[in-house]
C-alpha cells in the first residue's frame, strides 16, 4: 500500500467538487477516501431509492474524482474488509495508509460528527462552505434570542447575498417576503410539466442491485428510480425547472393534487443536499431569470427564501441546539407511528396520495409534509421521534440537519415554539382548499363528528381542546380558539368524542 501525506474523507453528502476539505489537493501525494458503510443506510430504514442515490452518486463522483487524476479509495457495501461504520473505515484507513493528516468537512450529522471525533484520531476539520452561512454566523445572529424567527435570519442572508436588492439595499418589489402571493389552489385546467427522468447507467444499475440484496426489508419501492446522479445530470434536472417549473412555481407551490406528484416543483433538494448543485449558483440563476422577466418576483423569491432563508435557517438551529434539541417533546406526545404510514393502507385520500407517493418516489413536497402527514402526527400525537425517523428515511433529501427541525420543530410544535411561533395545525378544510383531495375520499370534509366525517376535523378541534393550556396564551392561535369558544358545549363534547373515538382506533392498532 502506498503511502500518502493528506487522507481526506468525503461522506455522501459531501459529493461536491468545491467541498473544503477537497482544497488543495496534491494529486502525487494525497487520496480521497469514500466509503459505504451499513450503520449509515439503516440506522433508519432508509428508502431503497435513498441508499440507491446516495451509493451511486458516490461512485460517480470517485470516478469524475479519478479522471482528474486524484487518487481514490473507495470501499463497497459488500467489501468483505468493510468494518460498517465511517469511524471504522476512517481508522481502518489510517492504518493502511499512515498518513500524516486526516481531513473531513463538517457533517450534516449530530450523531455521525461525534462518532468520529471520538473514534480517537487528530482530524483537521474544515467548515461546509456549500452553506452561504457557517454555523459560527447564525450562533453569533442568534445569540441572546429567546426566540428565533426565520424571516429576521432571512433578511440577513438576502443582504449578504445581495441577491433581489435595489442599489440602496431595499428589497426590490418594495417587500422582503411575498409569501401571501404563493398560497393558489391549482385550477382546474392547469398541468404542470410532465417530470423529467434520468435512466440508469451501468453504475447505477449495479448499485440498484446491491441495494435490492441488501435492504429488501425496507419500505420503498425501488423500480421506479430514476433521479441524477451526476452533477451533469441535476444540472439537466435543474435546467429543466428553470425553464418549465420556475414560472409557476409561486402561484402553486402549496398546491395539491391527485396523481400529481410534483407540479411545478424542482425536485432539486436531494442533489442540492448531497452536493451535486451549487446553492449559490441557483440563487444566481433564479434571480437572472427575474432580471430577464422570464418570472415574476413571488417565483424568484419564493424559491431564493427556501433556500438562503428557511434551508439555512432550520440548519442554523439544528447545530446550535443540538443534541438536547432531539429530546424536545412539548405536548408529551408518546403515540406511536400508525403503520399506515409505512404502507399506505388507509381510506384517508390525503394521506394516501401523500404516502403513496412518498413510498413510490422518496418524494413529497413541503405542504403534504406539514399539512398532510405531519399535521396528521400532530393531531394524533405521535411520539416526536417516530415521526422524526419516519421523515428521515422515507424522502430522498432527508438529513438529519434538516429532517430533525423541520420535523421536530415546524410539524410537531414539539420545541415550544423555538424554530417557529405556532403549531401548523389545521382541520380538513386546509386540505380542501388546497388540493382536490377531499372529491374522492371515503370521508366527508363538511362533516366533523358522524361516522363518516374527515378525522382531521374532529382531531383538529380535540388537540386545540387539550392543549388549550399551552396554547391559548399563543397570539397567533387566538382567533382557533375564539372560534371553539363560539361552539356550545355539546358541540365541544361531540368533537371531543369523536377525537377519542379516532384516537383509540389507534391505540389498537386500527387503520382510518
Amino acid at each position: 500500500m502506498y503511502k500518502t501525506h493528506r487522507l481526506c474523507l468525503v461522506l455522501g453528502d459531501q459529493l461536491s467538487f468545491d467541498l473544503a476539505s477537497l482544497k488543495g489537493l496534491d494529486r502525487q501525494r494525497d487520496t480521497v477516501l469514500l466509503v459505504e458503510v451499513m450503520e449509515e443506510a439503516s440506522h433508519v430504514p432508509h428508502h431503497p431509492q435513498k441508499i440507491a442515490l446516495i451509493f451511486s452518486a458516490m461512485r460517480h463522483f470517485a470516478e469524475a474524482l479519478q479522471q482528474r487524476g486524484i487518487r481514490v479509495q473507495y470501499v463497497t457495501l459488500d467489501d468483505p474488509q468493510n468494518s460498517g461504520s465511517v469511524p471504522g473505515e476512517l481508522r481502518r484507513w489510517q492504518s493502511l495508509l499512515q498518513p500524516d493528516e486526516l481531513h473531513l468537512t463538517e457533517c450534516g450529522d449530530w450523531r455521525l460528527e461525534q462518532s468520529i471525533k471520538d473514534c480517537g484520531l487528530a482530524i483537521q476539520w474544515h467548515t461546509d462552505t456549500r452553506f452561504l452561512c457557517t454555523r459560527l454566523e447564525f450562533a453569533s445572529w442568534a445569540e441572546g434570542k429567546k426566540q428565533l424567527r426565520m424571516e429576521f435570519f432571512y433578511r440577513e442572508m438576502r443582504r449578504k447575498s445581495g441577491l433581489l436588492l435595489n442599489g440602496d439595499g431595499s428589497p426590490v418589489g418594495g417587500a422582503w417576503n411575498f409569501d401571501a402571493e404563493n398560497r393558489k389552489a391549482l385550477p382546474k385546467g392547469v398541468r404542470a410539466p410532465s417530470p423529467v427522468r434520468f435512466s440508469a447507467d451501468a453504475i447505477t444499475k449495479e448499485v440498484l442491485e446491491l441495494v435490492a440484496k441488501n435492504f429488501s426489508s425496507h419500505y420503498g419501492a425501488l423500480d421506479t428510480f430514476d433521479y441524477p446522479v451526476t452533477h451533469a445530470d441535476a444540472q439537466a434536472l435543474w435546467d429543466y425547472f428553470l425553464h418549465w417549473g420556475l414560472a409557476a412555481f409561486g402561484d402553486y407551490q402549496d398546491a395539491m393534487a391527485s396523481d400529481e406528484p410534483f407540479l411545478f416543483h424542482a425536485r432539486i433538494s436531494a442533489a442540492l443536499n448531497i452536493g451535486l448543485l451549487d446553492l449559490r449558483q441557483l440563487c444566481s440563476d433564479v434571480e437572472a431569470a427575474y432580471w430577464a422577466h422570464n418570472i415574476p418576483l413571488n417565483a424568484a423569491e419564493g424559491f431564493i427564501r427556501q433556500l438562503i432563508g428557511w434551508r439555512e435557517y432550520v440548519r442554523g438551529v439544528y447545530w446550535l441546539k443540538m443534541p438536547d434539541y432531539a429530546g424536545g417533546n412539548l405536548f408529551g406526545n408518546s403515540r406511536p407511528l400508525p403503520e399506515f404510514y409505512w404502507t399506505g393502507d388507509t381510506k384517508m385520500n390525503c394521506m394516501g396520495q401523500a404516502i403513496g407517493q412518498s413510498l413510490k418516489h422518496a418524494y413529497a413536497h413541503h405542504i403534504q409534509r406539514l399539512m398532510v402527514t405531519g399535521n396528521f402526527a400532530l393531531l394524533a400525537g405521535i411520539a416526536p421521534p417516530q415521526i422524526c425517523d419516519w421523515y428521515l428515511a422515507i424522502y430522498m433529501d432527508a438529513f438529519d440537519w434538516v429532517e430533525l427541525p423541520n420535523t421536530l420543530g415546524m410539524v410537531m410544535h414539539a420545541d415550544d415554539g423555538y424554530l417557529g411561533s405556532k403549531p401548523y395545525c389545521a382541520s380538513g378544510q386546509y386540505i380542501k382548499r388546497m388540493s382536490d383531495y377531499c372529491r374522492n375520499c371515503a370521508y366527508k370534509v363538511s362533516e366533523s363528528t358522524t361516522d363518516d366525517a374527515c378525522p382531521f376535523n374532529s382531531l383538529y378541534w380535540h388537540f386545540l381542546i387539550r392543549h388549550g393550556d399551552l396554547l391559548r396564551s399563543n397570539q397567533r392561535m387566538g382567533m382557533a380558539y375564539k372560534n371553539l369558544d363560539r361552539m356550545t358545549e355539546s358541540k365541544q363534547q361531540a368533537l371531543w368524542d369523536r377525537g377519542q373515538k379516532l384516537l383509540a382506533k389507534l391505540d389498537v392498532g386500527e387503520s382510518f
